[in-house]
């Protein structure tokens, strides 16, 4: 072993939880739950088979090495391995560790610290850069540039994958949820706490609850008007819906790709903010933030204010858990369209946070719609974050399998609850080239069939 993987393995040594390594009995259950292994059949490419690395890395047995490296970045991350552990082992955590430590201390391609630099540092956690770049994508598509770019082919300098994202991104908008809620003319006020700003959005009619709303970084530019929908129903249902200004990203892009350092940073500040704003719930609307919120009692169990942590994580549900179970049942309107939909799970909503009830009486309970479960729908779409723009053949190999599935349904809509599934699905849709078919978050099918009485 070179002195460089010495250092390395010490630092795994330290770095990974030894409990959670021994945890592991080698029985198999996650194996048919893992897209990589049932894509692949190589005991590498699961979670045992990974866990059984990590070992062998910490007991010297094993240089952790670039293939090494290649195996623990071909993970997923959905973590639909940790309800099938009849152990309890939570991979999830032990991938994050891996991943941090060789992020930390192996030494990174150019293109992959370009890349870190750019979205993880420079933009991600910073919300006004965020706003700037949603305004100038907005532009970019909305004065006809995006077509004439394409025309000419200048996309074809990017690889196949890139320049089908670019194809299916929704339009942009640097306005934030904030400012949209106010250009739509609903009633708001604005409150001051502990220093901090914040939008106050009352409910309509009787007050049940007081829920704080995590705009995250890509939904506000990207789904802005998915996340005016999502403070409309929360209205309608009697939450009076605050929106603190100076909440940041969640976090979970960082600690997937293994910057836990900047991922801590954004949870210490996202706590401090939330607490300031009194709130009973913390709302999210996309599973992928919502699990990393629901976590951060552990992200920060060595930090200052771990207690915070702890009870700000308690706070945290998804918009179908506050609708479904917390607030006043909505009116449908009698007008629907009629439409078949089939449902496919984000998978850290459903394996982290364990909604998976909700969504489903949602959409069952809409007027118009006849719903259709989709076979394999706890299965990765292969999304997973920017896992599709890193591992583009295996992402696009696992969304074939779900276009079939989708097909065998006979839906004419594929709901999806996170921002990253429903641009991957957008893309299998284009791929199935059908102008029927759509793919839409829960929130906006459920906006386009209530009954608002907040005018």
């Amino acid at each position: 072993m070179t002195a460089q993987h010495e250092k390395l393995a010490d630092q795994f040594r330290l770095s990974l939880d030894a409990d959670e390594l021994e945890n592991c009995m080698r029985c198999g259950f996650c194996l048919p739950a893992c897209p990589t292994f049932v894509e692949t059949g190589l005991e590498a490419a699961s979670p045992r088979g990974r866990i059984a690395l990590m070992k062998a890395v910490v007991h010297g047995a094993l240089q952790p090495d670039d293939g090494f490296a290649a195996q623990m970045d071909l993970c997923l991350g959905c973590r639909a391995c940790e309800p099938a552990c009849p152990s309890d082992v939570r991979y999830g955590r032990l991938i994050e560790q891996t991943r941090d430590v060789l992020a930390s201390h192996a030494p990174q391609s150019g293109r992959s610290e370009l890349l870190r630099a750019v979205f993880l540092r420079g933009l991600f956690p910073h919300t006004r850069r965020m706003r700037m770049l949603g305004r100038l994508l907005g532009m970019y598509q909305g004065i006809g540039l995006a077509d004439r770019v394409r025309a000419s082919g200048l996309l074809r300098v990017l690889p196949r994958h890139m320049q089908d994202m670019e194809r299916i991104l929704p339009r942009a908008t640097g306005r934030g949820v904030a400012q949209a809620c106010r250009q739509a003319g609903i009633p708001n006020r604005t409150e001051r706490s502990g220093g901090a700003q914040m939008l106050v959005l009352p409910p309509v009619g009787e007050r049940v609850g007081r829920v704080g709303l995590f705009r995250g970084c890509i939904m506000d530019v990207l789904f802005t008007e998915t996340n005016v929908n999502t403070v409309r129903l929360l209205r309608e249902s009697g939450f009076e819906v605050v929106i603190p200004e100076a909440q940041v990203c969640c976090g979970a892009l960082h600690g997937h790709a293994g910057e836990l350092a900047g991922a801590r940073e954004l949870a210490q500040r996202n706590v401090a903010v939330f607490a300031a704003a009194q709130v009973d719930y913390v709302a999210t609307n996309a599973g992928g933030c919502g699990a990393f919120l629901k976590e951060y009692d552990h992200l920060l169990q060595q930090a200052p204010h771990a207690s915070e942590a702890s009870e700000f994580a308690g706070r945290v549900l998804d918009v179908s858990e506050l609708l479904v179970d917390h607030g006043r049942p909505l009116e449908m309107r009698a007008d629907a369209e009629m439409e078949t939909v089939t449902y496919q799970d984000s998978c850290h909503l459903r394996n982290v946070m364990g909604v998976k009830r909700q969504p489903r009486a949602l959409l069952e309970s809409m007027p118009g719609v006849t719903y259709c479960e989709l076979p394999g729908a706890d299965h990765c779409c292969g999304s997973a974050g920017i896992y599709n723009l890193t591992q583009p053949g295996m992402a696009s190999d696992i969304l074939t399998h779900k276009m079939d599935d989708v097909r065998a349904t006979g839906a004419q809509v594929v709901v999806t609850t996170n921002p990253g599934c429903q641009l991957q699905m957008r893309l299998g849709v284009e791929r199935e080239g059908d102008p029927g078919q759509s793919a839409v978050h829960l929130v906006d099918l459920l906006a386009q069939r209530v009954a608002f009485h907040d005018s």
